[in-house]
């Protein structure tokens, strides 16, 4: 699967973004998708995951509330819907894609986009 991500851009805080990675590959159903962001300096975190259905969605602590994942199969689209962004957001983003459900680390994702850089000003 090759993934790539698109959307990311320079917002004030409490503005929104919207995040979207296009997927190539007639199997895109077969994996749970991820979005993942690492800031400078820092380890990279996961943000919010989509099971292989769209069914369910698990979200970090810290974005709970204010982002969303949402995937199309049909089109191989995942998306990341953000509002209420805050400069601890900012982050370059990554689109994952993984085998197994029920697997949460960076690890778990075999397949990754090139990453989008969101930067949220205060």
């Amino acid at each position: 699967v090759q993934l790539q991500a698109s959307g990311g851009g320079l917002v004030q805080a409490g503005g929104s973004l919207r995040l979207s990675c296009a997927a190539s590959g007639r199997t895109f159903s077969t994996y749970a998708m991820a979005w993942f962001r690492q800031a400078p300096g820092k380890e990279r975190e996961s943000v919010a995951s989509v099971s292989m259905s769209g069914r369910v969605a698990k979200y970090a602590d810290s974005v709970k509330g204010r982002f969303t994942i949402s995937r199309d199969n049909a089109k191989e689209m995942v998306h990341l819907q953000m509002v209420s962004l805050k400069p601890e957001d900012t982050a370059v983003y990554y689109c994952a894609a993984g085998p197994t459900e029920e697997c949460s680390g960076s690890g778990c994702y075999w397949f990754w986009g090139q990453g989008t850089q969101v930067t949220v000003s205060s």
